[in-house]
This record gives C-alpha cells, structure tokens and sequence, in this order.
C-alpha cells in the first residue's frame, strides 16, 4: 500500500472508532446526566474514574508508547525481534498492573481521604481491577499503532466504547448506581482486552519469525525510554485527573460534575485530530529512520494546516451553542457548566494542535525533553487549580487547562521544527482566510440563537454553522471538498 493510501486508511479507521467513541460517550453521558445519575452521583464516579487514571500511571509507567516505538522500529529493521518485544513488554505491564491495583484496594481509605470525599473508598476496590484491564487496554492499542495496524488498534478502542455503554447502562438501570457504572467501564475494557490480545497473539506473536535470543541492549533500551515517557504520561495525569480531583476536594462533587461534563464535550470535539495524529505519528519514526526528512515535514506541514481549518471555527461555534447544549441535552441542572465549557473550547484549540504533535515527537525521539516540558506544565497546571479553583470553581480549573496547555503545546510545536525542516509559510498563508470564514460563521450561529427551543433547532442551527463554513471553505479555496471526501469515506477501489 502507497504511503499516502496507508495515511487515509489509517485516517478513516481510527476516526470510525473515534466517531464509535463519540457516539457511544454521548449516549452515556447524557443517559447518566440527565436519567440516570444526581450531579453528585456523576461527579463522584468521575472523580473514582480520575483516581484510577493517576493508579494507571504506575500501572504501564511509560512502556506501551516505549514497546510501540521499538517495534515499529524493529518492524523496518529486524522483524525477528518484534515477537521477543512483545514478550517482555506483556510481562512488564501486566506485573506493574497487578502490583498497582494491589496497593489501590488496600489503600482505599486513605486514598479517599486524601481525595476528600469518603464515598470513593469502597468504590476503590472495582477500580483496582479497572487499573489492570485499562493498562492492558493501553498496551495493545498501543503495540498495533507501532505495528502500523490503525484498524486493528481502532477495532479494540471501538469493542470497548460499545461494550462500557452496553454494560455500564444496564448495570445502573438494575440498580447497581455509581458501583455499576464502573463496573461497566472495567467490562468494556475486560472484552476488549480479550479480543485485542487473541488478535495480537494469533496474527503476529505467532507467525512472526521470532529471533532465539532478544537482541543484546533491546530490553534496556525499552525500560530506558519508557523512563521520559513515564514522565510525559505522569505529567499527563496530573495535567488531566488531578483537576478533577482537586475541583471534587475543594468545590464539591457538583462542580466537579459540571467539570466532568465539559471535558468529554472537549475529548468529543478533538476526535478528528486524535485521529490524525495517532495515525501519521509512527510514519515519523518510519521517515526518520529512512532519512526522509523533508517527507516527514510536509506531512506536518499539512496535517496541522487541516487542524487549523477545522478547530477555530469549531472553538467560535462551540463558545456560541454551549448554553443551549447544556439547557436542552443536559438539562437544567447542568446550566451550571456553561462557563466551563465555553472556557474548555479555548482548549480544545490548543489539544487539536497537541495531538498530532506530541505522539509524533515521541516517534522522533524527543520524549525526553517533551517529557521536561510536560512536568513543568503539570506543576503550573497544578499551582494556578490551587489559586482559581477556590475563587471561581469548575471555571478556574479549566482556565488552568487553557493556559498551561496551550504553553505547552506551543513548545511542542517548537521542538518539532529543531527534528524537520517545517516550513510554517506553507500554513500561515491559510490562517487568515480561516479567521475570516470563523467570524462569518460565528455571526450567522449567532443571529439564529434566540431561534432555538430544544434539540432539533439546535442541530439544525449547529448544521447552518456548519454549511456556512463548508461552503465558504470550498469557495475560498481553504479546502478541497473532493479530497476531503476521500478521506471520510473510502473509494469502491480501496474498498475492494
């Protein structure tokens, strides 16, 4: 398959996930919004969800980036020893996993004290084998982005949105409350690591020559790598649970649902990037071993002109619509979150860059200093939620979010033109025309606002918003409509 063909593929299966992400989150989270759970109820299972993803941190430390970074490496380079980085990584994740969930369940009560609500401790125990599955979710989606099997990897992420809906659903319908919504989540992942690993084991662990001894140095190399990426990844969970957290011990579990709330939109809304990135990332490492460098750049090049012209004008929409979403989707109760998510779409912005940035420098070999400039903003994220979460509550927090991340990722940004010769002419040249496009945009959603009384005038006022800026995109030259087509949908000869 052709270089920019594989691009695509890999594209459309990873979006198709992400829109089966989008979905089945979107169902759920309004199911439990607005049905099924008080805003406390949902504000206390974010937070156990918040705590398990700091668990989580300890439970892979790094090593399914860092296993994935080696068998695509290995994959150009020695296929023989893919099969003996398999082995060893398994081990290594699942060990830290066990050990991980072990001191969650015998910790709990001290955990939640130190979470500030007591009603997370015996919930603690689920979110002990919650650790384990998730690591090993991790781990495979993982090792088949490194193998370059998008659709695979997208196939397991797919399996367990479905089956955290199906399962967290009908678990809390029974009865069951908080305790059967995590107990939802930890099924979806417990299906999806079924799946995913016969498939890894039966169609590349097995059939894969696989070398009599691991190559000399390999296993080290492996922890080593993981070293920064462990620091990445913790700076990561600070920047992304730790808020949640915070806003729960200092504000209350409300706000911290009202938090919750607004965070999903903005994971929502960042699909298509996630996409991108987590699909072009391992063709970096791929280029740079080849030594085809000006190729990488152009790539970039024109994945972060195509995030450009697709997130200013969806941060303008999502700033306009956000009090009517949370009036008529999630009710009445969650009016509260409309400030929160409007500061959020500032972020979303910035996250829509960082994707497909961050992913791809780790590919490069820079996870290291990535890893520096991510502790330092996890440590600033950290000390501005101490200052504003007291003052301005959920609010504060995501201001917090929007500053620091966004000085983070303009770092990214920077430390990926010292690995390939970017050239931002060749973007910035589109950026007025998409400000221009995003202020049309913007007014006509606004003129038609006090039109909307319920769901369907809002998806109807969403889809003007969305056709004003197609169809000045197409005229002014921003996009090409056919081009994009081909990437959402696969032509009759790919498809055969």
């Amino acid at each position: 398959m052709a270089f920019a063909d594989r691009i695509a593929h890999g594209v459309k299966a990873s979006f198709a996930a992400r829109l089966v992400k989008i979905g089945t989150n979107a169902l759920l989270l309004v199911l439990l919004t607005r049905f099924l759970f008080t805003t406390d109820q949902y504000g206390l299972l974010y937070t156990v969800i918040s705590v398990v993803g700091v668990a989580s941190m300890f439970a892979t430390l790094g090593l399914p980036s860092s296993a994935a970074r080696y068998v695509a490496e290995y994959s150009e380079s020695d296929p023989s020893q893919v099969p003996r980085i398999l082995k060893v990584s398994v081990l290594f994740v699942l060990g830290f996993g066990l050990l991980t969930a072990v001191v969650v369940a015998a910790f709990n009560t001290q955990i939640a004290a130190l979470v500030g609500e007591s009603a997370v401790a015996p919930l603690l125990f689920v979110a002990a084998i919650y650790v384990v599955f998730e690591s090993l979710h991790k781990y495979l989606t993982g090792i088949f982005q490194g193998l370059n099997e998008i659709a695979l990897s997208a196939a397991v992420n797919a399996t367990a949105q479905i089956g955290r809906l199906c399962f967290a659903v009908a678990l809390v319908v029974i009865g069951f409350g908080v305790w059967g919504a995590l107990a939802g989540y930890l099924l979806g992942f417990v299906l999806s690591v079924a799946i995913g690993g016969y498939l890894l084991y039966t169609r590349f662990y097995q059939t894969l020559p696989s070398a009599d001894e691991t190559e000399d140095g390999l296993v080290r190399r492996i922890l080593e790598y993981s070293v920064p990426l462990t620091a990445t990844r913790g700076a990561t969970v600070v920047d992304k649970k730790i808020d949640t957290i915070l806003v729960t011990s200092i504000a209350g579990l409300t706000p911290a649902a009202f938090y919750a709330v607004a965070k999903q939109i903005s994971e929502a809304c960042v699909a298509p990037a996630s996409s991108l990135g987590y699909t072009i990332s391992p063709a970096f490492g791929e280029d740079k071993a080849g030594d085809r460098l000006e190729r990488a750049a152009r790539l970039y090049e024109y994945s972060l002109e195509h995030i450009l012209i697709f997130y200013i004008p969806a941060t303008v929409g999502l700033i306009l619509v956000a009090e009517p979403t949370m009036r008529h989707v999630f009710g009445q109760d969650y009016l509260g979150a409309t400030t929160v998510v409007q500061v959020f779409s500032l972020f979303i912005l910035a996250n829509a860059v960082n994707k497909i940035t961050t992913d791809s420098l780790d590919y490069l070999g820079r996870a290291r200093i990535r890893a520096i400039f991510k502790g330092g903003m996890a440590v600033g994220n950290v000390s501005l939620n101490l200052l504003l979460i007291p003052i301005y509550g959920a609010t504060g927090a995501a201001a917090a979010s929007v500053v620091t991340f966004g000085s983070y990722t303009l770092l990214n940004v920077y430390i990926i033109t010292t690995e390939l010769p970017i050239q931002f002419g060749r973007v910035t040249g589109s950026i007025g025309r998409i400000v221009l496009i995003a202020g049309i945009m913007g007014v006509g959603v606004w003129l038609l606002l006090p039109y909307v009384t319920g769901i369907g005038t809002l998806v109807a006022v969403i889809g003007v918003g969305g056709g004003i800026w197609l169809a000045l995109s197409a005229v002014w030259g921003v996009i090409d409509i056919e081009q994009l087509w081909s990437y959402v949908m696969p032509s009759s000869s790919s498809a055969e």
